[in-house]
C-alpha cells in the first residue's frame, strides 16, 4: 500500500481495496467454530441493470452484515439471481429483437439464460464495486439445475399432498403478457371511465342498470340488487331480459351490492370483476366465457366478435345509441386492477392451472407473522393486512417460456396427472417422454403441460436453497442427491440455519417474497423461515414514483454515480434515512457524504502523523483527564450505535457516530490536545503519551464504527496508516467491535460529565471571541470557566490543555 497522499484517491482506492479483499478472501465463508449468522439476500431479479433504488435498500442491509461480522460471527451471506421467468424473458425479447413463439421452448430459456449470464456479471462487477461482501462462491441462480430440482421436488409434494392442485376456474389474466397472474402481481390505477345507464326489461317493468363494461351484456349470467333496498324488492326472484341479446337471466340479492352505486343493482358477467367471480363461486351461476387469453371477443359472439375488448365496447355502445336503448352515459373516476409487469389492465378469464392453497391456511400465516422479528415493527401489518384480504389461492402457473417446467404430463385419455420421478429431476416434460401407462385408465399417450412455475414459486424457496449450498459446500453426502425437501433437515447445518437469522428485502414485495416464503416454509419444514426480517424503502425520482430499472433512468446508473462519488459516498448516502423510509434521490445530498470523506481522511492523516513513535505497550498508567473523557465517550458511542444496529437502524446509528467525531471528537479533543502532540518538551513526554494512546484508541475505534459504512476508505486508512501493526490483524473488517456492557466495554459517568462541562466551557469562550470579533489565535489574558464541585479536581488537572487550547494566559475557575 501506499503512504498517506494529501488527498484520498477515491475510485482508484476503492479498487485497490477491492482487490485486496478479494485476494485475501477476508469476506470468504469458512466452517468454523464461531456461531452462524445466515442472510436470505434477495436475488435481484435480471430484468436489466441495477439502480440507485437496488443500492440504497442492499446497502443498508450489507452494513447490518458487516457490523455482525465484526461481532464475531460466521456470516453466511450470498448473492442469488432471479434469472426465469416474463421480467427475464422481456428483456431478451427487447435485447435480442427476438419472439418466443418463434423458437422451441428450450431453445428460447437457453437464449435467455445466456443473456441473464452476461446481466449476471455486470450485477456482480456493480456489487463488488460498491463494497458489498458477498462470498461470490455462495452465488445461486433461480433457473439452474440445483435450484431447478428443489422447486420441481418442492412442486410434487405439495401436489401430492394436495396442497397443489390443478383447476379449471376463472384466473387473473395479463392479455398483453398472455399468462395467468397472482393477486400478489396485481396493482391498481385510477383511470377516467363511464358508466352507461341501460334497461334491462322484467315483465312490462324496467330495471335499470349502470355498467362500465357493456361489452359483456353478451356475457351475463345473473342481476343482483341488495336486500334492503327497497326500491327493487319486487324485482327478486323473477328474471331480467338482456338488452341487444334478448336472452333472460335471474334476478338476485345479495349484500355485496352498494344502493349507492350507479343505480344500486349490477349485472353479473363472467367475468368483469373480482366481484363477479365471488357470485359465480357461490352461487354456482353459469359461465359464459366471451373473452380470449388474447384480449379479443371469441369469434362467435353476436355483433362483436373477434374485437379487441376497447373496441368491442365502443362497438355496443354504438349499438345502444343506433337502437335508442342506451339512457345515459356518466363520466367516473374507478380503480382498475393492472398487472404490475406491464401496467395492462387485468382480466378474468376460465382457465386450466396450478394452485398452491392459501386460503385455508390465513390463520397459521397469520399467526408466523408473530414468530417473526419485524423491522420496522410497521410492516408487520402489511403482511397480516394482504393474508386477511387475500381472495385467491396461489396461482403459480405461467403461460410463458423461460422458467422452470411443471415435472408433469397429462393422460391423453382421461387428463389424469402423472408426475415424473425424483430421480430423474430436474426434467423438462416437453423434451422428455413419460414412460409409463396411466395409473387411472391403462393409457400410453401423454400430453406434456406446457406451462412454467411462477418465479416466485422457486424464489420462495431461498432458505431451503441456502441450506442446500451449505450442505454441497460440507460435502454433506449424505443429502447430496435429495429427493424431498424433508431431506434438508437430515444435514447438521439445518438447525445452525433454519430459521434464518434474517431476511432483508424492499416493502414492495412483502406480499410476494415474504408472503410466499412463509408459505412454502410452512408446508415443507414446519416452522417459520426466519427469526428477524429487514424491510428496506425505497428510492424515489419523484414523488411517490420509484425509480425503475425499464424506464431507462440513466441519471440514477449507479456505475456513473461511483464514478463521480466513490461507492463509500453512496453508501453514506444510503446510510442517512430510518429503516423502512422511502427517499428522493438528489445528487447535490452527496455534498455531505464527500465533506465526511474528507474530514476522516485528514483527521486520521493528522493522528496517525503522531503515532510513528508510538508503542501500545507503553499505554500510561494514568492518563490526562481530557484523554479519560474521550476514551469513555469513546465506548459510550460505540454501546448506543450498537444497540441502533442490532435494531437494524444504520441510519440512527450513524448518526451517533456522526455526532461524536464532528463535535467531540475533531472540534473539541483534537483541538484540545494539538499542543500536547507537538510539544512534548513544553507539556511532557507522559503526557504526549497519554494524548497518543487516546488518539490511537479513539482512531482505531472510530474506523471500526464507520467500517461498515465506508469500508473502502476505513480499509485504506488502517492499512496505509500501518494500524494493523497494533492489531496484529490483516483488515479492519476482521476486527470486533465490542459492544457488550458488561462482558466488553464500559464508560464512567463522571468522566462523560466531565466531558459535557468542558466542552460547554469551550463552547463559551469560542462564542465570547465571535461576538467580540477576537481571532481565535489571539491571546488573551484570561478565560473563565465554571463548573461542578465534583469535578474540580479533573478542570485543575486539565488546566495546562486549557490554556495552550483557548489561547490564554491563564484559566480562572468558578463553582457552577
Amino acid at each position: 500500500m501506499n503512504k498517506f497522499q494529501k488527498r484520498y484517491p477515491g475510485v482508484s482506492a476503492e479498487r485497490e481495496i477491492q482487490k485486496f479483499w478479494e485476494d485475501n478472501k477476508i469476506y470468504k465463508f469458512y466452517l468454523n467454530e464461531k456461531p452462524i449468522y445466515s442472510v436470505d439476500t434477495p436475488p435481484p431479479t435480471v430484468s436489466g441493470g441495477l439502480h440507485i433504488g437496488h443500492i440504497f435498500s442492499f446497502a443498508q442491509a450489507e452494513m447490518l452484515v458487516r457490523f455482525k461480522r465484526m461481532q464475531g460471527y460466521n456470516v453466511y451471506f450470498p448473492i442469488g439471481f432471479d434469472d426465469n421467468g416474463l421480467a427475464t424473458e422481456r428483456l431478451a425479447e427487447k435485447e435480442l429483437g427476438i419472439k418466443p413463439i418463434d423458437f422451441e421452448r428450450y431453445e428460447f430459456s437457453k437464449k435467455c439464460t445466456e443473456l441473464s449470464k452476461k446481466y449476471e456479471n455486470k450485477f456482480k462487477d456493480l456489487l463488488k464495486s460498491m463494497g458489498f461482501s458477498y462470498d461470490f462462491d455462495l452465488e445461486y441462480s433461480t433457473i439452474s439445475d440445483e435450484v431447478c430440482k428443489i422447486s420441481q421436488i418442492s412442486f410434487i409434494e405439495l401436489a401430492k399432498k394436495s396442497k397443489a392442485y390443478l383447476k379449471e376456474s376463472p384466473v387473473l389474466w395479463c392479455t398483453l403478457c398472455n399468462t395467468s397472474v397472482a393477486q400478489a402481481e396485481l396493482d391498481s390505477k385510477d383511470t377516467d371511465s363511464k358508466f352507461y345507464y341501460i334497461p334491462f326489461a322484467v315483465g312490462e317493468k324496467i330495471l335499470e342498470i349502470a355498467t362500465t363494461r357493456p361489452e359483456l351484456l353478451c356475457a351475463v349470467v345473473c342481476v343482483f340488487v341488495n336486500p334492503k333496498d327497497h326500491r327493487y324488492s319486487e324485482f327478486v326472484g323473477k328474471t331480467a331480459k338482456i338488452p341487444l341479446y334478448n336472452f333472460e337471466v335471474p334476478i338476485l340479492s345479495d349484500s355485496k351490492v352498494d344502493p349507492e352505486k350507479g343505480t344500486g343493482a349490477v349485472m353479473c358477467s363472467t367475468f368483469g370483476d373480482t366481484t363477479d367471480v365471488e357470485w359465480y363461486n357461490e352461487k354456482k351461476l353459469a359461465c359464459k366465457s366471451v373473452i380470449t387469453k388474447y384480449g379479443k371477443i371469441k369469434q362467435d359472439v353476436l355483433f362483436i366478435g373477434s374485437l379487441s375488448i376497447k373496441n368491442a365496447r365502443k362497438e355496443i355502445v354504438n349499438l345502444l345509441k343506433e337502437k335508442k336503448i342506451l339512457l345515459k352515459s356518466e363520466d367516473i373516476t374507478h380503480t382498475v386492477s393492472t398487472h404490475e409487469r406491464c401496467g395492462r389492465e387485468i382480466e378474468i378469464i376460465n382457465s386450466n392451472q396450478w394452485y398452491i392453497d392459501v386460503l385455508s391456511k390465513k390463520d397459521e400465516l397469520i399467526r408466523a407473522a408473530d414468530q417473526t422479528e419485524w423491522h420496522p415493527k410497521s410492516m408487520k401489518k402489511r403482511y397480516t393486512s394482504w393474508v386477511k384480504n387475500l381472495k385467491w389461492d396461489w396461482c403459480i402457473s405461467r403461460q410463458r417460456y423461460s422458467g422452470i417446467p411443471f415435472p408433469v404430463w397429462y393422460c391423453s385419455n382421461c387428463y389424469e396427472p402423472h408426475f415424473a420421478q425424483k430421480d430423474q429431476l430436474p426434467i423438462d416434460p416437453m423434451k422428455t417422454s413419460y414412460e409409463h401407462n396411466c395409473e387411472k385408465c391403462g393409457n400410453n399417450e401423454f400430453i406434456p403441460e406446457k406451462s412454467v412455475m411462477d418465479t416466485w414459486a422457486t424464489s420462495s424457496l431461498t432458505p431451503q436453497i441456502n441450506l442446500n449450498k451449505l450442505n454441497l459446500i460440507n460435502n454433506n453426502s449424505q443429502i447430496k442427491n435429495i429427493e424431498n425437501i424433508e431431506d434438508l433437515e437430515k444435514g447438521e447445518f439445518f438447525k445452525k440455519i433454519i430459521p434464518m437469522n434474517m431476511r432483508t428485502q424492499a416493502h414492495d414485495i412483502i406480499r410476494t417474497w415474504t408472503f410466499y416464503t412463509i408459505v412454502k416454509s410452512l408446508y415443507h419444514l414446519k416452522k417459520i423461515p426466519w427469526k428477524k426480517i429487514m424491510i428496506c424503502g425505497f428510492v424515489l425520482a419523484k414523488r411517490g414514483e420509484k425509480i425503475s430499472k425499464s424506464k431507462g433512468e440513466s441519471k440514477f446508473d449507479p456505475l456513473l454515480l461511483i464514478e463521480n462519488n466513490t461507492a463509500d459516498i453512496l453508501r453514506y448516502w444510503a446510510a442517512g434515512t430510518k429503516l423502512g423510509t422511502d427517499v428522493f434521490f438528489d445528487i447535490n445530498d452527496m455534498k455531505d457524504a464527500r465533506r465526511f470523506t474528507t474530514k476522516l481522511w485528514n483527521c486520521s492523516k493528522f493522528i496517525i502523523s503522531h503515532l510513528e513513535d508510538f508503542d501500545l505497550s507503553s499505554k500510561p498508567t494514568k492518563l490526562k483527564p481530557v484523554d479519560d473523557w474521550i476514551i469513555n465517550k469513546t465506548n459510550k458511542v460505540m454501546l448506543e450505535a450498537g444497540e441502533f444496529l442490532e435494531n437494524f437502524e444504520t441510519g440512527l446509528a450513524r448518526r451517533v457516530i456522526d455526532d461524536f467525531f464532528w463535535k467531540d471528537f475533531c472540534d473539541n479533543y483534537i483541538e484540545i490536545v494539538k499542543q500536547r502532540l507537538y510539544q512534548p518538551d513544553i507539556h511532557g513526554e507522559k503526557e504526549r503519551q497519554s494524548a497518543q494512546y487516546a488518539c490511537y484508541y479513539c482512531l482505531i475505534n472510530i474506523l471500526k464504527m464507520y467500517a461498515i459504512y465506508v469500508p473502502h476508505l476505513t480499509e485504506y486508512i488502517y492499512l496505509n496508516g500501518n494500524l494493523n501493526r497494533f492489531t496484529g490483524v490483516q483488515s479492519i473488517h476482521m476486527l470486533f467491535w465490542e459492544k457488550n456492557l458488561e462482558k466488553n466495554i464500559n464508560f464512567n459517568k463522571e468522566m462523560i460529565l466531565f466531558g459535557e462541562e468542558l466542552k460547554d466551557s469551550i463552547f463559551k469562550a469560542r462564542k465570547y471571541r465571535s461576538e467580540h470579533n477576537m481571532s481565535m489565535k489571539t491571546t488573551v489574558e484570561s478565560v473563565s470557566i465554571e463548573h461542578s464541585k465534583n469535578l474540580e479536581n479533573l478542570f485543575i488537572e486539565t488546566k495546562k490543555d486549557l490554556i495552550a487550547c483557548l489561547q490564554s494566559k491563564q484559566i480562572i475557575y468558578k463553582l457552577k
